[in-house]
């Protein structure tokens, strides 16, 4: 959600969200920012994502808020129009000190218009249903609900909606797959830990894919165990492929973080 009406827009969806119980309450709107609900709990850590009941209902709640109909533009434009603008903006980016430098020009020997092309190629071939999309299910933005932590379900609840659009459902997942592998509360430099072994096995996708399945089997007929196999191995293929526009996606938006955040971390 960007552009000029994009707090009115964010708020129209926290209230729907929040209505739902898919999100805090929204209390009021004011011209710069909102009022929302405090809500005791933490956020959870990366380690966390491990946890089957945990994987189990973020698959659940992801499941429910696609199954959202929001009031918003339905064409899944979000993910390469936003990779396109942030091309053209690295395009015209230069470094002043030396070391980012060297690595921003190391990256442009990569010919990034030609990885896009063969990406959009990919994922164009790989069917994945278009639905309201989080965009940014990584474990900050994931609250453990304090005195429900014993709890077999409704223990967790997504915040932080500011990429929220309608999406391929490949993408959203996917996404969520490759944060399992990053830490970003490592104590020192660059801030962040990448663990790629700690990305999800075959069982551990299974396991996510059924429950996100289970929550959607009311908006499905009922199918085979055949059907059901057949359906969890098309999401894997669709899963892992869009997990490839997750790292394009971020990678190049870290860039442009790197020329200007004001925040201390290894953008590049």
């Amino acid at each position: 959600l960007q552009g000029v009406d994009s707090l009115v827009l964010e708020s129209v969806m926290f209230a729907i969200l929040a209505e739902r119980a898919l999100g805090p309450r929204l209390y009021g709107v004011f011209p710069q920012g909102r009022l929302e609900q405090y809500i005791p709990s933490r956020r959870l850590r990366t380690e966390d994502l491990r946890d089957p009941d945990i994987s189990g209902e973020i698959a659940v709640k992801m499941s429910r808020f696609h199954g959202m109909v929001m009031p918003f533009n339905k064409e899944p434009k979000w993910l390469f129009g936003t990779m396109e603008w942030y091309l053209k903006q690295i395009s015209e980016l230069t470094f002043p000190e030396e070391e980012q430098l060297k690595k921003f020009n190391h990256l442009k020997t990569y010919n990034l218009q030609e990885e896009m092309r063969s990406l959009r190629a990919l994922l164009e071939a790989t069917p994945s249903p278009v639905v309201f999309c989080h965009n940014d299910v990584q474990e900050g933005n994931i609250l453990l609900l304090a005195g429900r932590e014993a709890s077999s379900s409704d223990k967790l609840m997504l915040i932080d909606f500011e990429y929220s659009s309608y999406n391929y459902r490949g993408f959203d997942i996917g996404n969520h797959f490759c944060e399992w592998v990053y830490n970003y509360t490592h104590d020192s430099w660059p801030f962040f830990k990448a663990s790629p072994e700690h990305y999800p096995s075959r069982q551990q996708q299974l396991h996510f894919i059924r429950h996100y399945l289970s929550e959607d089997s009311g908006r499905r007929r009922d199918t085979t165990h055949e059907e059901q196999a057949r359906i969890e191995e098309e999401m894997l293929t669709e899963i892992n492929r869009f997990a490839l526009a997750s790292h394009f996606f971020w990678g190049l938006w870290s860039v442009l973080q790197a020329k200007i955040s004001t925040i201390e971390f290894g953008y590049l």
